[in-house]
């Protein structure tokens, strides 16, 4: 009894399919519908590989300047930074502090320079890594600077902007 019930809907199916298609027929149109295939994006990878460089720019202008609201400003909202031997900061706000806590010793510069910028083709991600130089004093007061390299992944943010998810200096240089 099952089985003729599901024989019966199957038969029902493909009879509505065959009707549907035969009303199709005749809506009047003089060939068959185009097929639907995936939606065609436009690469913007150049364009946005430019927008994370001029970022990277401002960015190292602002940590230059000392401007520590204005370098936490590049990072995302849950924005990550993990510096070599420092606890993982997260979030925008403790980002800042971090930054206005470094930027008052009299010694510090920071200033850094993309070498790759890499773009995924869905146009919503992104990494790039270079070479950092951060001046910082010692304990002594004498100034000690670090060359090194680091990586950051960006995200394109609703408004189009691109923001820094994950910001990890490292030690190593090349």
């Amino acid at each position: 009894m099952v089985r003729m019930r599901v024989l019966a809907m199957g038969l029902a199916g493909i009879g509505g399919i065959a009707a549907a298609m035969g009303l199709a027929g005749c809506s009047g149109s003089s060939g068959p519908a185009p097929a639907a295939g995936p939606a065609m994006t436009v690469d913007t990878r150049a364009a946005d590989e430019e927008a994370i460089r001029a970022a990277d720019l401002g960015w190292s202008k602002a940590a230059g300047a000392k401007d520590a609201a204005g370098a936490a400003s590049y990072y995302a909202e849950d924005g990550v930074l993990m510096a070599p031997m420092t606890p993982v900061t997260k979030g925008r706000t403790a980002i800042q502090q971090a930054f206005a806590t470094m930027m008052t010793d009299p010694n510090f510069a920071l200033s850094f320079s993309p070498t790759r910028v890499v773009v995924a083709k869905s146009g919503d991600i992104a990494y790039d890594y270079g070479n950092f130089q951060l001046t910082v004093s010692e304990k002594k007061g004498k100034a000690n600077t670090l060359k090194a390299m680091y990586v950051v992944v960006w995200g394109k943010q609703a408004d189009g902007s691109w923001k820094a998810l994950i910001d990890a200096p490292t030690t190593s240089s090349e």
